[in-house]
């Protein structure tokens, strides 16, 4: 694994690199997991290999031991693999305000999210009725454009 830290708008994240298949990196920033899909593939000269099976299914236990000591990203797990319809981000920005909650019900056109691009305010409101089943960001959080920001089914 690669670790790296980094500063994005005052905001410290730790980086780690698990594996990396094709242009599909698996990371763990500040603790929580993402798939990122590179434009490009690294050289593979200096790509870090997929893991053997056998070593992920032996850090599964080890995995889920430092959740307990993170509650913040044991609960942003469960909230990944909700099923429903994704709200996602139309552009890059930063979340300035999460107007919902899990559970909530909202209608087509409500506005869930709050997102700071260009020093410009913009609502990203559902397209879609039905219940909030997993919110996956964070006031302050930045995110890339295509971005899962919430989830209703």
């Amino acid at each position: 694994m690669n670790k790296f830290q980094y500063k994005v708008q005052g905001v410290d994240y730790d980086v780690e690199i698990e594996e990396l298949e094709g242009n599909v990196a698996k990371v763990q920033v500040n603790g929580i997991k993402f798939e990122v899909e590179l434009k490009q593939p690294i050289n593979p000269a200096h790509a870090i290999r997929k893991k053997p099976e056998v070593h992920q299914q032996a850090s599964a236990a080890p995995q889920q031991a430092p959740a307990s000591q993170a509650p913040a990203a044991a609960a942003a797990q469960p909230a990944a693999s909700a099923t429903g319809s994704q709200v996602k981000a139309p552009l890059p920005g930063t979340i300035t305000s999460v107007n919902v909650k899990v559970g909530d019900v909202v209608k087509d056109g409500d506005t869930v999210v709050v997102l700071e691009a260009m020093k410009m305010q913009n609502n990203i409101e559902t397209e879609f009725s039905g219940t909030v089943t997993s919110i996956l960001v964070n006031q302050g959080d930045s995110v890339l454009e295509g971005a899962v920001l919430l989830t209703i089914a």
